[in-house]
């Protein structure tokens, strides 16, 4: 009786707060450090904004986020749980402190979800997508009991139409299960392992980016590509349609600010072109987007509408007054530099809390004179490249590491023998990998900060170099491709990269300065500076190398910087400091990993990097 009352007042004081009682349930796990977005986190409405920017289609969707029952079972498990353990706070993992949970899951083991959604009113044919941005690794979705799909890959969005799962009424139930191996499989998962240590992470399992529905009619516009070609003065474009009859066609139409610039009309899956006149180009110093509307008609009668955005840049090779290539922006050469950015937060691990923190890291970067980010074995969510391009920040994208291991590899710049260094992988391991860099690779095609894809990492699971190498760029010719930062024995591609710690080297210029390749430092520095009350763990912490304040820190990055500018002029056309931010044991970033402590002033580091840029190279 006692209990009944406690829980009633309570139930009285979240209704005239307008809180569900669950929501008053929820706090994140003790014991671990957060960031100052942390307390700033809804349970009602956690990670609320629009997940599309590149395809918007705002007037009728919802946002599925929030307190959601969880369980985990017997990966052999495949019948719904008879009970559930507790609440999760989706879409954070369920290992992270903002869950609510704090649970590692494994591979014997599988992750359940449940939670019940409104419908909303379907009429004149119209069609309920559920969406999903990322979700670590195996989903099974489940619409009132009924199967709905299955999706593999933990990085890449996907969608389901749920139309013909919904009952009647409006209360619907969905069930997600998630099976992850983590480390004890061959799929890509990036830096989680069972047992981190060093540069190894926490695994992330499960529902890890925002899930949302939104109504479409019968027929609607599914993905867009949009392509800048600069020498041609025009924007290629093409839509892929759901539902379509013969006959629908989409027009698009290109605006600068509020004046249409250009537009053409294409039938489904056909590409065309948009003349841009005098096009204002995007770089890191004039981040200039346009606006992008797409219409879906049938006999001059609209169907569906979506807007979207694009920038005019291109990123291509260009050679010097030596004959060395050198990577260029805009046919203009254009010194990238940036940080190593993992992208894990100690609160939310692959998720940032809040909107804002997902901003926050970006906006810092560029405060520090940095004019590029290497995204680091990560994918994240679109709004995150949204930002980017918006702030006017280069980006490299790396694609997520899986099935490690058993690689013989030399880190050596000059060393051209010995070309064994595949892994050799099993089918099954190939196709997860193939399937998902592919999917990553369209997902993220619109984005114009992106302007490298890595698909390798230091011969982590690296496989048929030259294959994929050759399909990547064929793929996307539009960008550049780095083969394999850090391990390209192969020598193929754009981009040779070589890895050093933790002073700044590059691939000797008189045995690779005339090859096709441009010559870049894919990753360096690594200076690591604990910081009390600041690191994941009270010690051990480690850094490539250590300093005992930031006196000591500022002065070694300012000889990095000394020893780096030299290399400009002799090919150098990149360079990546590890890193953004410290991670777990990695106390190298040059913030904290809860974002409270910055170790080297900003002006400072813009000054110093500055000069970099100032490098004349003819």
């Amino acid at each position: 009786m006692k209990f009944k009352m406690k829980f009633t007042v309570a139930a009285i004081i979240a209704a005239a707060l307008g809180m569900p009682v669950m929501a008053q349930s929820w706090k994140p796990v003790e014991g671990k450090i957060m960031t100052p977005w942390a307390e700033k986190v809804n349970p009602n409405r956690p990670l609320p904004e629009y997940p599309r920017p590149q395809l918007k289609r705002t007037g009728n969707w919802q946002n599925l986020n929030g307190l959601w029952k969880y369980a985990i079972t017997a990966e052999s498990q495949k019948s719904f749980p008879a009970s559930y353990e507790g609440h999760i706070l989706v879409p954070y993992p369920i290992e992270s402190a903002l869950s609510g949970v704090g649970k590692q899951v494994g591979k014997s083991k599988a992750l359940w979800y449940k939670t019940e959604f409104t419908s909303p009113n379907l009429s004149k044919g119209n069609q309920l997508l559920l969406h999903f941005g990322a979700v670590d690794w195996r989903a099974d979705v489940y619409v009132n009991g009924k199967h709905v799909g299955t999706h593999e890959g933990g990085f890449d969005p996907f969608s389901f139409n749920i139309t013909a799962y919904l009952k009647k009424g409006k209360k619907q139930e969905l069930v997600v299960r998630v099976w992850d191996p983590t480390d004890e499989g061959p799929q890509p998962r990036g830096k989680q392992v069972n047992k981190p240590e060093g540069i190894w992470y926490t695994p992330v399992t499960g529902i890890w980016q925002t899930v949302w529905t939104e109504v479409v009619p019968a027929a609607y516009i599914a993905a867009t590509k949009h392509t800048p070609d600069v020498d041609n003065k025009v924007l290629k474009v093409k839509a892929d349609l759901a539902g379509a009859q013969v006959g629908d066609v989409v027009k698009f139409v290109a605006y600068d600010g509020a004046q249409q610039i250009g537009e053409t009309t294409l039938p489904s899956g056909v590409e065309g072109e948009i003349a841009i006149a005098n096009p204002k180009l995007w770089s890191p110093s004039s981040p200039h987007l346009y606006k992008l509307k797409i219409y879906l008609t049938r006999g001059g009668r609209q169907i569906d509408y979506a807007e979207s955005y694009f920038a005019m840049r291109k990123s291509s090779l260009k050679k010097d007054a030596n004959g060395i290539n050198r990577l260029a922006l805009n046919d203009q050469f254009l010194f990238q530099y940036g940080p190593l950015d993992q992208g894990w937060w100690p609160d939310g691990l692959y998720t940032a809390p809040t909107d804002e923190a997902l901003l926050f890291d970006i906006v810092k970067t560029k405060e520090m004179g940095f004019n590029m980010i290497r995204k680091h074995i990560k994918l994240e969510p679109a709004r995150w490249y949204y930002y980017c391009d918006s702030v006017g920040i280069l980006v490299w994208q790396d694609m997520p590491s899986g099935d490690m291991g058993g690689n013989k590899w030399d880190m050596h710049p000059g060393k051209i023998s010995g070309r064994n260094h595949d892994k050799q992988r099993s089918s099954e391991s190939e196709a997860y990998y193939r399937k998902e860099w592919k999917a990553i690779m369209d997902a993220y095609h619109n984005f114009p900060s992106i302007v490298v894809w890595v698909p390798f990492n230091e011969a982590w699971g690296q496989f048929k170099t030259v294959e994929i190498t050759e399909w990547t760029m064929n793929y996307d010719p539009s960008r550049l491709v780095n083969s394999a930062s850090g391990g390209n024995f192969f020598y193929t591609g754009h981009i040779l990269d070589i890895h050093n710690y933790p002073d700044p080297s590059m691939p000797d210029p008189n045995i690779f300065g005339n090859g096709p390749a441009a010559l870049v430092l894919g990753e360096f520095g690594g200076l690591g500076l604990p910081i009390e009350g600041h690191t994941w763990q009270d010690k051990n912490n480690w850094g490539y190398q250590s300093f005992k304040n930031k006196d000591e820190l500022m002065q070694r990055y300012t000889r990095l910087m000394k020893d780096l500018k030299p290399l400009i002029s002799l090919g150098l056309s990149a360079a990546v400091y590890t890193q953004t931010t410290d991670v777990e044991i990695e106390t190298n970033g040059i913030l904290t990993y809860d974002r409270k402590v910055v170790k080297m002033p900003e002006a400072t580091l813009k000054s110093l990097h500055q000069e970099l840029y100032n490098v004349s190279v003819k």
